[in-house]
This record gives structure tokens, sequence and C-alpha cells, in this order.
């Protein structure tokens, strides 16, 4: 299971009787959870006020980081394309899997210094986050480009033979060229009338030379005919076809043209696969070290909120313990029974929030979850195939 609990509770005497009573609780006798120790270093507090203000402020940068992430993860997968299965083994945080990370998290001192304000330190996150987000838009958008001109480009040489490209099934002995009189044309007839194509196609139009039809290709309904006349009984010879249902194509014969879409459909294939790999840094790799940064930065966020958070409700001096959960899924509505009778005393009104699905002015309850400690869920299942 990919889903965790960031949640705190207030010290008592010690921070680690409250992770003892935790583990007591849900893991020694009943197997409710997986917990870790979170690890969140002394930062600055700062004024209520602040905090106030910060507190909604990182909520919605929270959203927002999640998303980023989110969104790179599916970039991700789309590049791999065929390789998808590899896309969770590609999402790491430096250098080891995100669940590792998560669990044995431990803040970043150089990236986001604790010597800064707690407002500072979210702009650093927001900022870095923001041009993450930027740059994917812009490689997206590229890819997205690219893929779309190679799907165009093999769309034309698939699919029915009314419609797709004909370069690379004709060669330059199926024709007539360079003739101020005579003109091969190519016509698509459906198989069950192959038959009639051979008794009648010398009679559609005067000047047909006779005997000049040649099978070039089959496809699954139709097979494609040469043909060879004079220039002045095209119209008459089209016309004529249709009502047979004999669909001459739209065809001639330039060399340079297709050389010119095979080396267009070599280059779009080569500059799709250079998305992957490439010399020095691919797209790649870029990818896979904006995954890691906007990653980190988003567990960060969860810190920096399990502080405000955790400050606000505890009060002064800081003395609470951040602990990380991984339920065991068929247990979920226990640990949060297990956990409600452990807590409750921190908040005597949440009994009654829980229980009740009456919208409180202020709290915005119909759209968060609420309870006795500081929660925040983190969902590590970035990807969502369909």
């Amino acid at each position: 299971m990919t889903e965790f609990w960031l949640i705190s509770a207030p010290g008592e005497k010690t921070c680690q009787q409250t992770w003892d009573k935790l583990m007591v609780a849900t893991t020694r006798t009943n197997n409710l959870s997986t917990n870790n120790k979170f690890n969140i270093p002394d930062l600055k507090v700062g004024t209520l006020d602040v905090l106030v203000g910060l507190s909604d402020e990182l909520a919605k940068l929270d959203s927002f980081v999640e998303s980023v992430v989110k969104k790179v993860a599916q970039y991700m997968a789309d590049v791999l394309e065929d390789s998808r299965d590899k896309v969770q083994e590609n999402l790491l945080a430096n250098g080891v899997d995100l669940i590792t990370y998560i669990t044995r998290f431990q803040w970043d001192m150089a990236k986001y210094p604790i010597k800064q304000s707690l407002k500072n330190i979210s702009e650093i996150i927001s900022k870095q986050v923001t041009q993450i987000d930027n740059d994917l838009k812009a490689r997206a958008s590229a890819y997205n480009n690219l893929k779309g001109n190679l799907q165009n480009l093999e769309r034309k040489n698939a699919g029915s033979l009314l419609t797709r490209s004909l370069a690379d099934i004709v060669k330059k002995e199926d024709f007539v060229l360079d003739s101020e009189y005579l003109i091969t044309l190519l016509v698509v007839v459906p198989k069950t009338n192959y038959a009639d194509w051979q008794k009648t196609y010398e009679t559609l139009a005067e000047m047909v030379v006779p005997r000049s039809t040649n099978l070039l290709f089959e496809d699954q309904d139709s097979g494609l005919f040469s043909v060879t006349l004079f220039r002045k009984a095209i119209d008459d010879f089209r016309h004529k076809a249709r009502e047979q249902k004999f669909i001459v194509r739209d065809f001639q014969y330039n060399e340079e043209e297709m050389k010119a879409d095979k080396e267009e459909m070599t280059r779009l294939s080569t500059d799709k696969k250079k998305q992957f790999v490439r010399p020095r840094l691919s797209n790649h790799q870029i990818i896979l070290i904006n995954m890691c940064e906007a990653f980190i930065a988003w567990i960060h966020i969860k810190a920096l909120r399990v502080f405000v958070e955790s400050v606000l409700r505890y009060g002064l001096p800081v003395n609470f313990q951040a602990m990380l959960l991984q339920p065991n899924k068929k247990n979920m509505k226990k640990l949060r029974e297990v956990l409600y009778d452990l807590y409750k005393h921190l908040d005597s009104s949440a009994a009654a929030i829980i229980d009740s699905a009456v919208d409180i002015p202020g709290l915005n309850l119909s759209q968060q979850e609420y309870y006795p400690y500081v929660y925040y869920k983190i969902d590590c299942n970035l990807l969502d195939f369909k």
C-alpha cells in the first residue's frame, strides 16, 4: 500500500514516550500499521499571526506541488511509452525509491536552510517547483508536437489503401514516366471486384493501353492496380471507374518528394528516441532530476505543515512527535478508532466534528478531514494509468 498518514501528537514527559504509546497501540498487538519517526528539525517559529497565515499558504502550496509531482511522473510514463512497467522503478528521490525516502526522511539543510524563516523556506520551495512546472510545460509541449507529427506520418503509412501513403509501396518501374502522352494511374479495387476490373478496365475510357494493369499491393480489403492510358482520357476514366467502385488515387510518382517524406519520418523517429536516450543530459535524465526535486520539495512541504499546525494546536514551547504511519489496508477503520481513542483528549470538539455532517463556519470541513491530532495524507501512487 502506497498511502501514508503523517501525524503528530504533543510530547508526554518526552517525545519518546509519545512514540512508544503509538507503537504499543498500533503495532505490538494488532498490526494496524507500520510506523516510522518523521524527523523535523528545530525550525524558526515566528509570530502567531505569521503561522496562521502560513498555514493557509502551505495548504495551497501543498496542492500545487503535489499536482506538479504527478504531472512529472505522468510525463515520464508518456515518454517511456512501451516501457511503462519500468516507470515506478524510475521514480526516485535522492537515489532511493519514494517509499524509502519518506520512511527515512531527513531534512535537506543545504536546500532549505533552517536558519531561514518558515515563510522564506516555503517561498524557496514555491519558486523551485514553479520553475520545474514551467520546464515541464515546455518539454511536454515540444514532445507532444513531435509525437503528433510522427503519428500523422505513421497514419499516412498505415490504414486503408484509399487514404494511406503509397510511397513505400510503389516503385519507379511501375510507372510510365516522362511521356508527353501516356500516364500511369493507381486504382484501388475491392477484392470482391477483381474479376470485374480485369474484364472492364480497358473499356472504361478510350485510349487505355491494353494489358497494362498490374496488381502492386494488397491489404485486407482491396488491391492497388496500375493502369496506363493517354493523358486526355484521365477525367473520363476516373468518372467511369468510380461508377464501378474502382477508386483512382490522386498520386504522381516523384522521387524527391518520396525521399523527403522518408527522411522526415526517420528524423522524427530519431528525435523521439532522443527524448529518452541522448549523450550528455537526456530529456529522460532531466525529467528524473525534476521528479526527484519535486517529490523532495513536496515532502518538505508536508514537514512544514506538520510543524506549523503542531505549534498552532499544541502551543509553545515546541514539543511534539511527528510520526509516519503506513496503514494496513484491511485495518484502516480500526486504526482511525485506535488513534482517536489515543488522542481524543487533545480536542474534545473533534468527536462532534467527526460524527457531524453539518458545516461549521470557518472550518470548511466538507472539503477536509479533521482529527484531534495533526494529520496529513501522503499518497505515493503518482500514476493514473487508464
